[in-house]
């Protein structure tokens, strides 16, 4: 086990959408597998979430040439409607994400523990583009 300290990386974005909106496309199945992939030659062709506290949530992550998938999947620590999200991937580490309604727009902001293969700027770079995946995704629907 890692014992060295490693800081946590934030990503955020702003949707053009309600909190109820931005909440639902964040967290429903079929919403999902439209958004949750850093570029576009990937995809998620699986998504399944159970949310609420000691839930689980699984998402396949796939190369859409079909070189390379991984699944995405943790349990939820957290769960408060329109608000709050936290939960604890397979590995161990921590992600928390806040919903921050601000009436027609929503401040979504994503905190998450590092893994120790990736330079962190790598890590943040695909967190923000799935982010933006969703904004974009959230806001054409």
């Amino acid at each position: 086990m890692e014992t060295k300290a490693r800081t946590a990386i934030t990503v955020e974005t702003t949707v053009k959408a309600p909190v109820a909106k931005a909440w639902t496309y964040f967290n429903e199945p079929e919403h999902i597998k439209q958004w949750a992939f850093a570029s576009p030659d990937w995809h998620a062709p699986a998504s399944t979430n159970d949310l609420r506290v000691g839930g689980s949530f699984s998402t396949t992550m796939a190369a859409k040439d079909g070189s390379f998938s991984f699944d995405f999947g943790g349990i939820y620590d957290e769960v408060i409607e329109h608000k709050l999200i936290e939960y604890t991937l397979g590995d161990g580490r921590k992600v928390k994400v806040v919903f921050e309604d601000k009436g027609d727009e929503t401040h979504v902001v994503e905190t998450f523990d590092p893994e120790g293969t990736n330079p962190l700027e790598m890590q943040q770079a695909g967190w923000q583009a799935i982010l933006d995946n969703y904004k974009k995704y959230t806001e054409a629907a």
